[in-house]
């Protein structure tokens, strides 16, 4: 075994199969920063719908605030895990980010629904984008069946240069069955 294939084998989003069912293989490249309920979001953290009710703080890293960024939000096990037929659903949608800004400055196009699974643990994930330019991007028509991968080409976006997940369930949810 490779000393790569090992080091692609531990990364969270490989593993959580969230690279795969959400996002195609890529290389981060841009420092994202997600915060919620006061605490930093990182790959496969637990969060109620009760500490996911606001929009998250998010922070995008580079240098160059002329590079814009879009981020996606989805649920990529909605309505359940087991039988995920409305994946993924699009909790958030915002263009023309700036590097080295956050998305309060960018534009929102699909306004943040908080997440609220009723069956299983479900993997919330923000993904980030580097747009080849600004440019108009039109709400879809609906949040469920939203394709990552398909935005991404309509809008030249390419492979994501950072993306991170969390894991959501019910209030009063109980243990790890993700199935």
């Amino acid at each position: 075994m490779t000393k790569h294939h090992m080091t692609r084998e531990r990364n969270p989003l490989v593993v959580s199969r969230v690279v795969g069912d959400v996002l195609d293989p890529f290389t981060t490249t841009v420092e994202l920063r997600v915060y919620t309920d006061g605490r930093m979001v990182c790959n496969g953290c637990n969060f109620r719908p009760s500490q996911v009710v606001t929009q998250p703080r998010v922070e995008i890293g580079g240098e160059d605030f002329r590079s814009l960024y879009t981020l996606v939000m989805v649920d990529a096990d909605a309505p359940s895990p087991s039988n995920p037929y409305l994946r993924e659903y699009l909790h958030w949608l915002v263009t023309d980010i700036p590097g080295s800004t956050g998305a309060g400055f960018g534009k929102e196009i699909v306004s943040y629904e908080s997440p609220q699974p009723s069956m299983g643990i479900h993997r919330l994930v923000l993904g980030l984008f580097r747009q080849p330019r600004r440019q108009t991007v039109n709400a879809p028509g609906r949040r469920q069946n939203f394709d990552t991968r398909e935005f991404s080409r309509l809008y030249s976006l390419g492979s994501p240069v950072a993306a991170v997940y969390y894991n959501c369930q019910r209030e009063g949810g109980t243990g790890g069955r993700r199935a």
